[in-house]
């Protein structure tokens, strides 16, 4: 166990954390059995580290280990946990825990039986923590953790401190919310650039972000999509070539039957595959009503601007980044499902347009999300404003 503790605290030592996440002032840590997920590269083990060491410092009362480990391949999660518990340790921090074998029923034993042990863990956005395990359910809080959101990017490259907004508040306040902001920083000088490289970690390393990206996708589509869903790995290419079809396309309306001809598998298989690229980050799906898997989506979107920019290369239309960025920004805490004459509507009850202008004012019910303004007016709300609401 030793040589955990040496790992935990040389990471703690080396670990740089210049964006806050607001998330985790939102978590509820006094449950025993926590769990973190969120899609490959969003910043799931800085997010654990930044706990640990915000919390216990170099104690070791906390410890963080990996369970891609070697290690773990002879030695149970449950044993390590209990001489971790008996020689003074009160939080587990587990990275990866979907790479250990039977981690959900352990976790369930250790939650039972060890009642001096907090755990808290990170798992892949593809994990449905309890609809698969129900051992857990009603033991684990489950939160998700997202890519930045503008306003995080804004307060890292202005040295801002601003923080997050309810969506109920900008409609009601929203000239009010922009001025204070402006009255600080311009958020337009930095909104473009983070469409292009701001939702991910990426950007804060000296890597070229791209590539780095790219990289991230591929391991999610192998590694996160392939292995918990148990796709062959024989049949990635055509699943790789779906996510390609869909980002050099999106937003548009799918046609199952051209999109199987084109990857060479069935309908079934083109709805199901769907859904995994969903789950893993990677796309957005937008229905009509209330959601159903079963049916086929009313639009098809990337799941973040950044991803647009991966698979695009050249000019790329703004309202394309500009809705994906509405989607993405709201959609993390509210519903967005499709209307027939609107882009979106939001909570089954408020109707947007993105980028579009009102017609002298006549249509008071719709609220119009736009570009390149600071300060609003009425029913007409800056688009960048909808990045602070986490």
């Amino acid at each position: 166990m030793q040589t955990f503790f040496n790992t935990h605290r040389y990471l703690l030592e080396h670990l740089d954390v210049p964006i806050h996440r607001e998330l985790k002032d939102q978590i509820d840590w006094s449950h025993r059995l926590i769990g973190i997920k969120g899609a490959r590269g969003v910043g799931k083990t800085t997010f654990l580290l930044d706990y640990a060491k915000s919390t216990y410092g170099l104690d070791r009362n906390c410890l963080y280990i990996n369970l891609n480990n070697l290690y773990f391949t002879e030695r149970s999660l449950i044993s390590f946990a209990d001489e971790f518990r008996k020689t003074g340790g009160k939080t587990l921090i587990l990275d990866q825990v979907y790479k250990y074998p039977n981690w959900s029923e352990e976790l369930r034993r250790c939650y039972d039986e060890f009642n001096d042990l907090q755990i808290v863990f990170s798992g892949s956005s593809v994990m449905r923590l309890k609809e698969e395990n129900p051992e857990l359910s009603g033991k684990v809080k489950a939160y998700q953790l997202n890519g930045f959101s503008f306003r995080e990017y804004l307060n890292y490259k202005a040295g801002t401190n601003f923080h997050s907004v309810t969506l109920s508040d900008i409609l009601s306040h929203h000239r009010d919310i922009a001025r204070e902001i402006i009255d600080k920083v311009k958020p337009l000088a930095y909104f473009n650039d983070y469409l292009n490289h701001g939702y991910y970690p990426f950007f804060l390393e000296k890597r070229n972000f791209f590539e780095n990206l790219v990289k991230t996708i591929n391991l999610g589509l192998e590694i996160d999509i392939s292995y918990l869903q148990q796709v062959e790995l024989k049949y990635l290419p055509k699943l790789r070539k779906l996510l390609y079809l869909v980002g050099v396309s999106a937003p548009f309306q799918p046609n199952v039957s051209k999109l199987s001809s084109e990857i060479d598998t069935s309908r079934a298989t083109v709805m199901n595959y769907l859904k995994y690229l969903r789950q893993g980050k990677l796309i957005n799906l937008l229905y009509e009503g209330e959601e159903d898997p079963m049916k086929k989506p009313s639009m098809v979107y990337m799941h973040n601007p950044n991803l647009v920019f991966s698979v695009l290369h050249g000019d790329i239309d703004p309202g394309i980044l500009h809705k994906t960025f509405f989607f993405n920004q709201v959609g993390y805490q509210h519903n967005v499902s499709a209307s027939k004459n609107h882009d979106f509507l939001v909570n089954n009850e408020m109707a947007f347009c993105i980028d579009a202008k009102p017609n002298n004012g006549s249509d008071t019910d719709t609220i119009y999300a736009r570009d390149m303004i600071e300060i609003g007016q009425d029913n007409e709300i800056p688009l960048w404003l909808f990045g602070f609401l986490y």
